[in-house]
């Protein structure tokens, strides 16, 4: 048998799909996550060179608020000047740097290889520093995670490594990036498996929790150390407290169905513009600057106002203005099509609802706040378990994981029961192509050979002549290929109707024996344990549509398995999704408005 068909049909059996690879990865992460902290800390210090020079004229990557600047009218100017720079680096430079910077990561996993451009690795970083420097109502993480990613896909790029390994490298640089920015590497890791990966295999996991920790070793030197927004609330301390989180989760899950919804019907309206895509931005960035008239709280990433919202210190007015007016000037200046992150924003704005609620509430409004945060994130990002340990990571209020776990997974449930998409899926599916975010087990990997083929096949006797053959394959077959056996039943090789038309324009209509015509040499076959992926692998591999399935020792034929039984087994999988039936009290009478389907 062919190497390439024995090493499908010898396929191991196991938990997990491994090999020593995952060390090598392992080890190339430790690079990539290196790589995606430094990445992380000149990305924030370039914000705050562009905030210093916009607001403040001068050279200086010290701290500075927005909010503190004394820019008068010139906020209405600011704005537009940096987005206008933004417009023309994606004209002239790379379009890909437009966006949140997550669907764009999502896409290049998923349907460019994984490989991005040094181009964008460095254009994304500066244009968002730019974007974000001059107002821009966003947060640097989308961008973070680009360039992070672009990091670990250019590493990659200078090995010999596969898709799906050069993918691991992308996303552990991205979840380093959102590590040493955060400090918060479980939530980076359950945020890669949950939006990165589109898998959950020890290849990958692995290598990106080593990304991860790296980052997160690199974080005390780069930014400090400590939960980047501690805060001392208390839980309320009574017994509906999960009850309370869900409440609200359902209210920031609705919230960011609205924002996902209202983001893309504005962005639509900037496609009607009878004006250049280059342009955009400038436009959008009118809005921006008259919302930082109303209060300059809603200009820049607005981290100040994320720890402001939990440890209660705003005013009821500037959660307010946050609440409504950080929206709007979001929602236009990111559908416009300039660059920077929905992370922070998101944040700000479930943040604000849940204080504005706390304030109904028994315990600390910056209490529910976290509980906005953590539900309106899961909502919009389609990421439970992310929006939940997130928030307890941003704030060291670990207690806290069962009411953000309330709040993160009502917060999911509308937002998928309302939504076909996220607001990060939705501009990828607007170009085309569709991304189907559940993980389930391949049938085909749960099943054996010997479980779904077809046993007792129709055969072919090694004592046929070629003459009987071609005669049988004009008359009298059924199928496309016969197994030829001998005596004792042990497989020859496979023929075909294409070899019979074969031996028929050669003239071959003679007394040799099909025994002597056919040969197992290259002929795939396959064993009762070999799993029935590695046999649908055979039959794309040889292109041979019925695949023997033998006794490893004797080569006895067993059976047949052919596309229609793959078929079949994934028709079984989905019968159990969709076949309903009461197995107690079958009998009962269904409930008005339900149905058996």
């Amino acid at each position: 048998m062919h190497p390439t068909f024995q090493r499908a049909a010898d396929a191991k059996l196991a938990d997990h799909s491994v090999d020593r690879r995952m060390i090598m990865l392992a080890i190339m992460a430790l690079v990539v996550g290196s790589g995606g902290a430094l990445g992380a800390w000149i990305l924030v210090k370039a914000i705050a060179l562009a905030t210093n020079f916009f607001w403040y004229g001068r050279l200086s990557a010290g701290e500075s608020s927005i909010a503190d600047a004394s820019a008068g009218w010139m906020i209405l100017f600011i704005p537009v000047l940096g987005s206008l720079i933004v417009g023309l680096m994606a004209r002239f430079g790379s379009d890909k740097i437009r966006g949140h910077g997550i669907p764009e990561a999502i896409e290049t996993i998923l349907f460019g290889e994984s490989r991005l451009s040094l181009k964008v690795a460095l254009l994304k970083p500066l244009s968002s520093a730019i974007s974000i420097g001059s107002g821009g109502p966003f947060g640097a993480e989308g961008p973070i995670i680009m360039t992070g990613g672009a990091i670990g896909s250019l590493f990659a790029q200078c090995f010999h490594l596969s898709a799906a390994e050069r993918k691991t490298l992308l996303v552990a640089g991205a979840a380093a990036g959102m590590t040493a920015i955060f400090g918060t590497p479980l939530a980076a890791i359950l945020l890669a498996v949950e939006v990165l990966l589109f898998e959950w295999k020890p290849r990958s996991f692995v290598p990106v929790v080593t990304g991860a920790l790296i980052a997160y070793a690199w974080r005390p030197l780069l930014f400090g150390s400590g939960p980047m927004f501690p805060m001392t609330a208390a839980l309320p301390g009574e017994s509906w407290d999960l009850l309370a989180s869900a409440g609200m989760g359902v209210v920031v899950g609705l919230q960011a169905t609205f924002l996902s919804t209202s983001l893309y019907r504005i962005e639509d309206l900037f496609h009607r513009l009878p004006v250049h895509w280059m342009w955009w931005p400038a436009i959008g960035a009118v809005v921006v600057g008259l919302g930082g008239l109303v209060d300059a709280h809603v200009l820049g990433a607005g981290y100040a106002n994320i720890e402001g919202l939990l440890n209660a210190t705003l005013p009821f007015k500037v959660v307010a203005a946050l609440l409504f007016v950080k929206a709007i000037v979001w929602l236009v200046a990111l559908g416009s099509g300039t660059s920077g992150g929905v992370l922070a924003p998101i944040l700000i704005l479930g943040g604000a609802a849940g204080f504005l609620m706390g304030q109904f509430l028994p315990g600390d409004p910056g209490f529910w706040a976290m509980i906005g945060m953590a539900g309106i994130m899961s909502g919009a990002m389609r990421a439970p378990m992310t929006g939940a340990i997130f928030a307890v990571e941003l704030t060291g209020q670990f207690h806290a994981i069962p009411c953000t776990v309330a709040a993160a997974g009502s917060a999911y449930a509308i937002s998928v029961l309302l939504m076909r998409r996220s607001i990060l899926t939705e501009k990828i599916a607007r170009r085309g192509r569709h991304i189907l975010q559940e993980y389930t087990v391949d049938t085909l990997d749960m099943l054996q050979a010997g479980q779904i083929m077809s046993a007792d096949p129709a055969t072919l006797p090694g004592t046929m002549t070629l003459e009987t053959a071609i005669a049988f394959f004009e008359r009298d077959a059924v199928h496309r290929s016969y197994p030829v056996i001998d005596a004792h039943g042990r497989l020859l090789g496979l023929v075909s109707r294409s070899d019979a038309l074969r031996w028929q324009l050669e003239g071959r209509r003679d007394q040799t024996m099909l025994a002597d015509a056919v040969s197992d040499a290259a002929q795939p076959v396959a064993y009762p344990e070999t799993p029935s992926g590695a046999v649908a692998d055979l039959i794309v591999s040889s292109g041979i549509g019925r695949i023997p399935i033998i006794e490893r020792e004797t080569r006895r034929l067993l059976g047949i398995v052919s596309r229609q039984d793959l078929l079949k087994v994934r028709s079984a999988s989905r019968q159990t999704e969709t076949g309903r039936q009461a197995h107690i009290l079958p009998d009962l009478p269904l409930r008005r408005g339900w149905r058996r389907e």
